[in-house]
């Protein structure tokens, strides 16, 4: 493969990515608009999509591994292509995330007329996908210094988180009657929380294609900037 084909193979894969992130970008919006909305058909759509994303995810894979066996690229080409793998796979489940949110608003739509619970889950739904967002930005745009951004926004989804849990919690002692859905919109909660996280991997996967850094298990290293680089 010329040194010309081999760009545009990475080229390609990186248009691929991009497609497979908009893909779970969607899922996302639809099961909280199905949330929001309690709207069954939209919950059908969202489980439509893990089928489209699950097998893009496989095609990704495949294409980022003949890669690897063809060319074994260095430096910071490997680095791309090691990072598009790990992105792939947080993309995937934040598909699973949507899948997951979609299922629960089905149970509480199915169980008993809607109810006010003390929670804010649109505006944790909002946090986490600006997230995912940010973090595909920074990629698209090779930008380090924007997913460390996306790092310093994890902290407020993982407060929002725990408030739910504890709001949530008291609902479920005080008034059984409502246990089904505290608990779902908890489950719906706890589904956000982990798209935060898989946005902070992407993030985190960005910085080590850009810098050769890995931040990973070191948040406050990672935010700060303050690390070593590898060319």
């Amino acid at each position: 493969m010329t040194r010309i084909r081999f760009q545009q193979s990475l080229e390609d894969l990186k248009e691929n990515l991009l497609i497979m992130a908009g893909l779970a970008e969607q899922a996302i919006q639809r099961a909280i608009e199905a949330y929001r909305v309690r709207d069954l058909s939209i919950c059908d759509l969202v489980s439509r999509s893990e089928i489209a994303i699950n097998r893009m995810e496989r095609d990704i894979d495949q294409a980022a591994l003949d890669l690897l066996a063809m060319e074994q690229p260095m430096a910071i080409d490997l680095r791309f292509i090691l990072s598009v793998i790990k992105i792939n796979a947080d993309l995937e489940r934040v598909g699973d995330a949507a899948k997951s949110i979609s299922d629960r608003v089905r149970h509480m739509v199915e169980q008993m007329a809607v109810v006010d619970l003390p929670v804010d889950i649109p505006r944790m739904a909002s946090l986490s996908a600006d997230m995912v967002r940010k973090a595909l930005q920074a990629f698209i745009e090779a930008d380090a210094e924007l997913a460390r951004g996306v790092l310093t926004m994890d902290d407020a989804v993982d407060s929002m988180n725990r408030a739910a849990y504890k709001a949530l919690t008291k609902v479920m002692e005080e008034q059984s009657h409502l246990a089904p859905q505290a608990l779902n919109a908890l489950m719906i909660c706890r589904s956000l929380e982990r798209v935060a996280d898989h946005a902070t991997n992407i993030a985190e996967d960005v910085i080590f294609w850009v810098q050769g850094a890995d931040v990973r298990h070191h948040k406050s290293i990672a935010k700060s900037g303050d690390v070593q680089t590898l060319r």
